[in-house]
Formats: structure tokens, C-alpha cells, sequence
């Protein structure tokens, strides 16, 4: 499915369908903490980064089919290591966007001399996403148990996923 696929960075006009795929994966509430009560607004500031951060989408035939935001995982001295977060839409599942978007990002990380690229909080029981991830070379450095409440498996751990650059 991802012949045809485009990755490009975000703009405004694209906010709609991003929110789109966004309250999707929130409401699905097996990825992420975010609250459900979000407000559009909200959840543009959360998703759309500004720099030295970019917001990008995956498209096919024009269609936003996924998303990901990138840049570094904490400020001053924390600015060498970069971080990321993944949407994808439920119909573009298991057919590459994801693995397409994470290329990009570590691409793009290496590229502006990050040092390595940390998630903070990967939900154990994703298993496409932890597989994702350690197929693409990042490893699990932690655990935080029982630190996400899934509404499918009950509490399970938030991993700390690394990957060095």
C-alpha cells in the first residue's frame, strides 16, 4: 500500500484531516495518554510542532493516511537526543506508513546531527509498535510498569525505547 506514499511537512490546511486520524488513535486509547476531552486547538498545539521540531503527514493520492512529529526530547542540554510520536489512520494499518514515517524520522534526526533518538512512553501491549521499532534498531533501555491504563489489557508498562545515531 505504500507505493504511491509521500511524506511531506505539515501545513495548516492539513490540520482537519490530521485531527482527524489524531482523535482516532486518542479515542482508540491504546497508544497514548492523552486526555479524550481534547479540543481541536488543543490537540493542534500538542501535535504541530514549531522549530527547530517538524510536524510531517503521509499521503497517498492526496489522502492523509499518517502523521509524525519530530525534534529534540528535551531543551538545553537534553537537545542532542531527539524524539518522536506515530499516527497512523486505521485503514492504512499493517501496510507500511508507519515503517515509511520512521525511516523518515531517524533519517531526518541523522541529518541534523541528534546523537540518538528516545521514546519516552511506547505502551507495552502495542506490540505492532514495539516490533516496529526494534525492527527499525531502537532497543528497550526501561520499563515503567503498570504506568498505562489500556482500556484492553488493563495497566501495562510504558517502555523507554532508544535508538544511538
Amino acid at each position: 500500500m505504500t507505493e504511491g506514499l509521500t511524506i511531506r511537512p505539515a501545513t495548516a490546511l492539513d490540520w482537519d484531516a490530521i485531527h482527524s486520524i489524531f482523535e482516532q488513535v486518542v479515542r482508540e486509547g491504546e497508544t497514548y495518554a492523552y486526555p479524550m476531552s481534547l479540543t481541536s486547538d488543543d490537540a493542534r498545539d500538542l501535535w504541530m510542532e514549531q522549530p527547530p521540531g517538524l510536524t510531517v503527514v503521509a499521503e497517498i493520492d492526496g489522502k492523509i493516511v499518517g502523521t509524525a512529529k519530530m525534534g529534540p526530547n528535551r531543551p538545553g542540554h537534553g537537545d542532542h537526543i531527539g524524539t518522536a510520536s506515530f499516527m497512523v489512520d486505521a485503514t492504512a494499518r499493517g501496510a507500511g506508513v508507519g515503517r515509511r514515517l520512521g525511516a523518515y524520522v531517524i533519517d531526518w534526526h541523522r541529518r541534523r546531527g541528534f546523537e540518538g533518538i528516545q521514546f519516552n512512553a511506547v505502551v507495552a501491549s502495542n506490540a505492532a509498535a514495539v516490533h516496529l521499532w526494534t525492527s527499525l534498531g531502537f532497543e528497550i533501555v526501561g520499563t515503567v510498569p503498570n504506568a498505562f491504563r489500556s482500556p484492553r489489557f488493563g495497566r501495562v508498562g510504558l517502555h523507554v525505547m532508544f535508538l544511538a545515531l
